[in-house]
């Protein structure tokens, strides 16, 4: 026997059809506002805050794209290159015409830790120049067939050192370079006994004289750059600072 719907439950149509659907489309009145089937009005979500900006990430992008720290321009490129070439230049002239030993050194030691700073291979450039007075007509002093490979091997170890750090390695380079010339002038002699040269004072003051200028020349300018470094980004991080 079918029994009657209860009148006080309601009909499980009507009350779908009167609930509004979670996923069903919303409705837009005449002002912009979306409201529900029923009539109700939305309220719309809230704008997320803007995100404060920060002064290190815009000072990065501005880096990134090269605004800040832009690259050496082609005239500091051009300078770097004349300076190498003036330097090798001289170095040849000193090495192909005739002179004493005592100069030769001195042009050689200093033109090549000289011409250095403007690039490193014009540094192995000038220590290779080093042997052309041997291909010149006139002939090299006798003293240059020891000076060679003494000098040239401290040079190559000096340039290795210099090579391998900044302003706080070239103490430690002099250090082996003047090293290895008073170790040689105290002991060559008991190796080979007609090695005097290494042991002559003007030798060793002319050769250690040349490096020290080279060197000194070399961290004044890194000196220089380091400040000059160091005021850009102080002066970055003003730019970059929020206000």
């Amino acid at each position: 026997m079918t029994q009657p719907p209860d009148p006080a439950q309601p009909d499980a149509h009507t009350a779908d059809a009167q609930t509004p659907s979670a996923e069903g489309p919303l409705q837009a009145d005449q002002t912009g506002r979306h409201a529900t089937p029923d009539g109700t009005p939305t309220r719309p979500a809230p704008a997320a805050p803007p995100t404060p900006a920060r002064g290190r990430p815009a000072g990065r992008q501005r880096q990134a794209g090269g605004q800040d720290d832009p690259p050496a321009s082609t005239a500091v490129t051009l300078m770097k290159l004349l300076g190498g070439a003036v330097c090798l230049l001289a170095l040849a002239y000193f090495q192909w015409t005739p002179g004493e030993w005592p100069v030769r050194l001195l042009t050689w030691v200093l033109l090549t830790l000289l011409a250095d700073e403007f690039g490193g291979w014009f540094g192995y450039a000038g220590l290779v120049m080093g042997g052309l007075g041997y291909f010149s007509p006139v002939q090299p002093p006798a003293e240059w067939l020891v000076i060679l490979p003494l000098v040239g091997g401290a040079l190559m170890g000096t340039l290795l050192l210099k090579h391998s750090g900044g302003l706080f390695v070239l103490p430690f380079a002099g250090v082996l370079f003047a090293g290895v010339l008073i170790v040689v002038g105290q002991f060559g002699t008991k190796l080979d006994p007609q090695m005097t040269l290494p042991a002559n004072p003007e030798f060793q003051r002319t050769a250690i004289t040349a490096m020290l200028i080279a060197l000194g020349i070399s961290a004044a300018r890194q000196l220089i750059g380091l400040i000059l470094r160091a005021r850009q980004r102080r002066t970055r991080r003003a730019d970059t600072a929020p206000a």
